[in-house]
């Protein structure tokens, strides 16, 4: 009986050692989900520029929305539609970075048109496969436009008193479906509320360690130079400028999320810029990762 016993908790040990291996090898030979996401936006890439609606529609998520350049949105159902639309040369330089259940590849390409973008693709992780969330290009400036403190500060302000900022800093026309995107859209309100007070300090609380801005016809701006711009606005009293939001769509994969949203003027349908945003929470804070900033032509 001792005989039969010992047997038998070796040979558990030995099954126990035998799937610890085991997992130890999957766990090495599994692709990263960085490398899944970077494959699934390759394959998305080839299938556009080959036309094949069929592999595309696979890879979509159902609420995916194509910004291209010009700042024209197109839905899921008309991407699908006209894959020529969307036509690009493969990038040259792919950037993955994941936050929860939420992934995001960015670079440069050349546009339908054969303009020179920088492209920020969302991904979501829904049922166990990535989907393609939001895709928006914008054309980049490579040498800043007007320096700190050459604006004309009455500019701005005969601009801010007509962008008052009741919306986004005091209500925005979304409704929240979780807690998670209650305390999103909360944030979200504190960052526009410390930019139109000029606050950097209040301001660059919200803000991950490596967010970058990207706006058409500028250079990219890093989170040191938001900062420093805001400064620079309240040495030389020059007011923010804060469009209101018309649309937003917010969506919560455990520890991150995408933001879009159409501005423009105060109660007017015709937006004026679109944004795309990825939010990454850490430490129990959301914090803004990146944002660009396309405008409408």
């Amino acid at each position: 009986m001792r005989s039969a016993t010992q047997r038998w908790w070796l040979g558990i040990i030995v099954a126990s050692a035998l799937i610890a291996v085991l997992v130890e090898l999957r766990a090495q030979t599994a692709p990263s989900e960085n490398v899944l996401v970077l494959e699934a936006d390759q394959a998305l890439g080839a299938a556009v520029r080959a036309d094949d609606k069929s592999i595309a529609r696979k890879l979509l998520s159902l609420q995916f929305t194509f910004v291209d350049a010009n700042g024209k949105i197109h839905e899921r159902k008309d991407f699908l539609a006209d894959l020529k639309t969307a036509v690009a040369a493969p990038p040259s330089d792919p950037v993955v970075k994941i936050y929860g259940r939420i992934g995001m590849v960015t670079g440069h390409r050349k546009s339908a048109d054969g303009r020179d973008v920088f492209f920020l693709d969302i991904w979501a992780k829904q049922k166990r496969a990535w989907r393609a969330l939001v895709s928006q290009e914008v054309v980049l400036a490579a040498t800043e436009a007007l320096t700190p403190g050459t604006a004309d500060p009455e500019a701005f302000r005969k601009m801010a008193k007509f962008f008052d900022c009741k919306n986004p800093c005091e209500t925005i026309p979304y409704r929240v479906r979780s807690p998670a995107e209650q305390d999103i859209v909360n944030t979200f309100q504190a960052i526009e509320r410390a930019t139109v007070a000029r606050d950097a300090d209040e301001y660059g609380k919200h803000l991950a360690d490596e967010f970058v801005h990207y706006e058409s016809s500028y250079p990219p701006i890093p989170k040191s130079e938001r900062i420093d711009r805001l400064k620079d606005r309240k040495a030389h009293n020059i007011p923010a400028v804060i469009t209101a939001i018309q649309s937003m769509r917010l969506w919560v994969y455990g520890d991150g999320a995408a933001m879009t949203s159409a501005n423009g003027v105060p109660d007017d349908t015709e937006p004026l810029s679109r944004f795309a945003r990825v939010w990454v929470k850490r430490n129990g804070q959301w914090l803004l990762a990146i944002s660009v900033h396309t405008y409408v032509e």
